[in-house]
C-alpha cells in the first residue's frame, strides 16, 4: 500500500502553474521572438561598425573631446541603429531569421 508522494504533490502544483497562467507561453523558437533577436543583433553590428567609425575618424562632425558631446553621439548613434535595424537595416536579421527556421 505504498502512496506515491511525488506524484502526489507534483499533480496539485501542475494545476496551480496551469491555472495562474491564462495564456499560454509562447514557444523559445517562436518566429517572432526569433526576428526580434535577430534585430537587436544587427542593431548591436550597426551600432559597433558606426562605433568603429567615429573611432577611426576622431569624431562626427568636428566633435572634439568634449565629454558631454561625446555621450550624446554615443546616444544618438544607438538609437539610428536601432531604427536602422528595425527598418530593415542591412538585412542580416531576415537571414539570420530564416537561417534558424525549422524546416
Amino acid at each position: 500500500m505504498g502512496v506515491n508522494v511525488t506524484a502526489a504533490v507534483s499533480q496539485p502544483q501542475a494545476l496551480a502553474a496551469s491555472a495562474a497562467s491564462p495564456v499560454a507561453p509562447r514557444p523559445k523558437d517562436d518566429p517572432a521572438k526569433v526576428l526580434g533577436a535577430a534585430k537587436q543583433f544587427e542593431a548591436l553590428l550597426i551600432g559597433q561598425m558606426m562605433k568603429s567609425m567615429q573611432d577611426s575618424e576622431g569624431g562626427w562632425l568636428g566633435t572634439g573631446d568634449d565629454d558631454s558631446a561625446s555621450s550624446a553621439m554615443e546616444y544618438g548613434q544607438e538609437i539610428f541603429a536601432q531604427a536602422m535595424a528595425a527598418s530593415g537595416g542591412l538585412g542580416l536579421s531576415t537571414l539570420i531569421a530564416k537561417g534558424l527556421e525549422k524546416k
